[in-house]
């Protein structure tokens, strides 16, 4: 059970001195993209950087890195440690995700970083998080319904908790292509409390954003990537301008060019596990907004005449199955769900049932072929293969399933998923 709040954490931390300055990231989607696209540009400027997003893909550690490398296990579980004692010893009854964020700080603290660039959790107002009391600079991406339960059931309510990182004299980087009910919800609360200014990072800034594709020489991003550039490019500006006086981000955005955030339209092989020659995509899709935008990009860049896709799908319980299913999966397009595994440090995440998925895919009718995995995703992976013979294969509907397909890999070869 998840339940937020700023108490536990502020006890965590109490006698810890956070002398780095921070960039805090809150949003629906595009939030760890956009973090890995500030600390690559603030560490070409030479600012000693941190990132802590979450959640994490393979191990638990690899949500922090230090200077663009993942932090050692060993220093992670030598900080983790002294968290958890005190945790136990002060009867705090921290969350698991307030345990590692502190990890996280602390670890930043040790490291002696200069900025860390922090993604919040969940929500925004109430997450461990925005323990943070001045950060330099604040950041909202696009915002969609997930977390309703939570968060509020409409965009304008999530929005208004997404909002709860703004602080008093903060500039807030906005990914104005949001619906005008957000813009004008985080509007409000940035003048109710002093914030501001609000920069737009898309349509404030059209002559930038052109100049932003020139100096990057590349035209193959989508159109939310290219948002989550702009939102970046704007945040590492305000950033560089305390941290090194002004320093303009044009001769250091080339550092953006070859990101690749790992399960995010992901392409990758699965050769070592199932035979298949041919690359399939892995993406974390996991609400409406980001299913839509997955969508589109298999419609433009994998559907082809006669050949369907096969779809390798899973989800966390609580999910709409439908909000995930019905932009995704068309006429004749087979599927194979399945149930990813325990996820390390977050015990509250389980999956959904494959056989719910599959209940719920009844109603979209006309489907090719279905196949219920249960728990064996290398035997989704290798059924999938065999039905795709060659064509085009996803794996989506969960960061969780994605970080399962990746240790299936690292245990075939020593992969990388960062860089």
């Amino acid at each position: 059970m998840i339940e937020l709040g700023l108490a536990r954490i502020g006890l965590l931390l109490r006698d810890t001195h956070l002398p780095w300055r921070a960039v805090h990231v809150a949003g629906t989607n595009g939030k760890g993209s956009i973090c890995a696209y500030i600390s690559a540009i603030l560490h070409a400027g030479h600012v000693r950087c941190g990132r802590f997003t979450s959640p994490h893909l393979i191990d638990r550690w690899d949500c922090i890195t230090i200077q663009e490398s993942v932090v050692s296990r060993s220093l992670f579980h030598l900080i983790e440690s002294k968290v958890k004692q005190r945790n136990e010893e002060d009867g705090i009854g921290a969350s698991e995700f307030e345990i590692l964020t502190a990890t996280a700080f602390k670890i930043f603290t040790h490291e002696r970083i200069d900025v860390g660039v922090v993604e919040v959790g969940l929500g925004g107002r109430l997450d461990a998080t925005n323990i943070l009391e001045k950060p330099l600079v604040t950041v909202i991406s696009k915002i969609g319904q997930d977390h309703q339960s939570l968060l509020g059931n409409t965009t304008e309510e999530i929005a208004y908790q997404k909002a709860g990182i703004l602080k008093r004299d903060v500039p807030c980087v906005l990914d104005d292509t949001n619906p005008e009910g957000v813009r004008r919800v985080i509007s409000s609360y940035a003048r109710q409390i002093g914030a501001g200014p609000i920069i737009g990072a898309v349509h404030e800034y059209s002559n930038e954003v052109t100049r932003i594709w020139e100096t990057l020489q590349r035209d193959d991003f989508e159109e939310h990537q290219k948002a989550n550039i702009y939102c970046a490019f704007q945040a590492a500006r305000i950033a560089l301008e305390n941290e090194l006086g002004g320093t303009e981000p044009w001769n250091l955005v080339s550092a953006i060019k070859n990101i690749h955030w790992p399960g995010r339209l992901q392409t990758t092989s699965i050769e070592l596990l199932t035979g298949r020659v041919d690359s399939i995509l892995i993406d974390g899709a996991h609400n409406a907004q980001s299913a839509r935008v997955l969508s589109s990009f298999v419609h433009h860049k994998l559907r082809r005449p006669g050949h369907n896709v096969t779809w390798i799908l899973a989800a966390s319980q609580g999910k709409a199955i439908p909000d995930l299913t019905r932009p995704l999966i068309m006429a004749e397009d087979h599927v194979v769900a399945v149930e990813f595994g325990t996820v390390d440090g977050m015990p509250w995440v389980q999956p959904t049932a494959a056989t719910t998925i599959l209940e719920e895919l009844k109603g979209q009718g006309g489907l090719g072929l279905r196949l219920n995995a249960s728990k064996d995703v290398l035997g989704a992976l290798r059924w999938a293969t065999k039905i795709a013979a060659g064509g085009p294969l996803v794996v989506a509907g969960s960061l969780y399933l994605v970080s399962d397909v990746m240790r299936l890999l690292r245990d075939k070869e020593d992969i990388t998923p960062y860089r």
